[in-house]
């Protein structure tokens, strides 16, 4: 079984990875907020495991089996949150924490008991899609409000990133998954929105609020 920093590690590793599948020993740790020979020396030992490819001044990956380890993990941090949306009343700001503690616990019992309950969800509370018993992940194909135009009428879906400030961002303005919206113009200099949607005629987004909502578009 593997330790909570090693899980987090390959966690880290997994939603790092480029389309290629690499990750730099630099982007690693920067990411992790620790030092170069620490994360070099945790790497070590996890291809000792058979977990990640490691060779010196070469970006890092994810062996297969790693691969299957890391979205487990993460198969556990998303069921954690969906059961504290759907089933205790948190809202989606706060269940992040508390996944970071419960995804750690080693009972596959435990978790296929909450995918049960929850009806076998294919989404988290933010539209991440939950990996499955064998680590497999259905990616949605969505795409980012910022690349969509003027009249288009989308429904949000996802979301790119999900920090706390973020989700308590969309709840200040009663934005939440599901939710319809007409993009009414683009600012040229900046990339920003005006949309309209239930009870908003007119808020503006930042390129960067825009980025991060994932939208599909909804049909005539």
């Amino acid at each position: 079984m593997a330790s909570q920093t090693e899980e987090n590690y390959l966690k880290r590793l997994y939603s790092l990875a480029g389309e290629n599948g690499e990750v730099t020993i630099s982007e690693l740790s920067a990411s992790l907020r620790v030092s170069t020979p620490t994360a070099n020396s945790m790497v070590k030992n996890l291809h000792k495991q058979g977990l990640v490819n490691y060779e010196k001044y070469k970006p890092l990956s994810l062996t297969e089996l790693g691969e299957t380890q890391a979205a487990l993990i993460i198969r556990k941090h998303r069921l954690t949150e969906m059961y504290l949306v759907e089933k205790m009343g948190f809202g989606w700001e706060d269940v992040h924490e508390i996944a970071e503690q419960v995804e750690h616990i080693d009972s596959p019992a435990f978790f296929e008991r909450m995918d049960e309950i929850l009806e076998f969800p294919s989404i988290d509370p933010h539209g991440s899609p939950i990996p499955d018993q064998n680590g497999k992940v259905t990616p949605g194909h969505h795409l980012p409000l910022s690349e969509l135009g003027i009249g288009d009428s989308v429904q949000l879906v996802a979301l790119a990133h999900s920090s706390s400030e973020f989700l308590k961002f969309l709840n200040g303005r009663e934005l939440s998954l599901g939710t319809e919206l007409e993009i009414k113009f683009i600012e040229f200099y900046d990339g920003s929105m005006v949309v309209s949607y239930a009870g908003h005629p007119a808020e503006t987004f930042t390129r960067m609020v825009c980025e991060n909502l994932l939208m599909e578009k909804v049909s005539d």
